[in-house]
């Protein structure tokens, strides 16, 4: 696999001196999945917003293989509200990222169409946010940052809100649109279950300052379907994450 992006040594300290993220050593390859897993305040948001370039690096430096400069229209962000524009329609708030570029909507309209089509929202494109549920604004938001074909597509927990039955729908969704647009993707979750359901990799954090602990393979094929979760592989690779995840939180300081 060749590597798409690698963080070497990346440090953040705020200004009053609390340092987030400690000597953070990662590299994530082309078209995987990676989740990022563990307590709260050990840094896993801050990490993705300094992938996105929303934040500054303190210390360390990440870098795109083979090449310099802004990535920024290489990244797409999910955040864990769906932050739509409650006055525009659902066509509208997945156009504004190519509108943003300068995409007329005439020219936008087949490839909005067909990412709504993707997220099963085609029939809701002239629908306010405000008569949508939880889950199906969450759809919006991965529309919106589907429609620049981004080689790399962060999500901050974007699932955590919603009742099981609409993560489990939205996991599978997730999963699908990955397989068929072949981008990257770095994921950010305190559940142990949905880090081993998505990933190709779960990275372990422990908090305080942040630092990775452990870097687990799940190594098993896709596409998974709701039966993988009652596999006897899927229940010892939780174990395995969940054990983890207890010594990163012994990791306290």
């Amino acid at each position: 696999m060749s590597i798409l992006l690698e963080l070497r040594g990346v440090e953040k300290r705020y200004d009053n001196g609390t340092l987030a993220l400690e000597r953070v050593d990662l590299a994530v390859n082309q078209h995987e999945f990676v989740s990022l897993l563990g307590p709260s305040g050990c840094g896993k948001s801050t990490a993705l917003k300094m992938i996105a370039g929303l934040s500054p690096v303190t210390a360390g430096s990440i870098d795109w293989a083979g090449t310099k400069g802004d990535h920024a229209k290489d990244i797409s962000f999910v955040f864990q509200e769906p932050t739509l524009m409650p006055w525009a329609k659902v066509f509208d708030n997945a156009w504004l990222p190519l509108r943003l570029k300068g995409v007329s909507r005439s020219l936008a309209k087949p490839k909005v169409d067909a990412v709504l089509e993707k997220v099963g929202l085609a029939q809701f494109a002239n629908v306010y946010p405000r008569e949508l549920s939880g889950g199906m604004k969450m759809r919006v938001s991965i529309a919106r940052a589907m429609v620049t074909e981004p080689r790399l597509l962060l999500m901050d927990e974007p699932f955590a809100a919603l009742d099981e039955m609409t993560r489990f729908r939205l996991n599978n969704d997730t999963l699908a649109l990955w397989q068929a647009q072949r981008f990257t993707t770095i994921f950010v979750t305190h559940s142990v279950y949905e880090s081993v359901y998505l990933s190709n990799r779960i990275i372990v954090m422990a908090a305080r300052p942040g630092r990775i602990i452990a870097d687990i393979a799940v190594g098993e094929p896709y596409p998974r379907t709701d039966s993988f979760r009652n596999t006897p592989r899927y229940a010892e690779l939780c174990v395995k994450v969940s054990q983890a995840l207890q010594k990163a939180g012994d990791h306290h300081e």
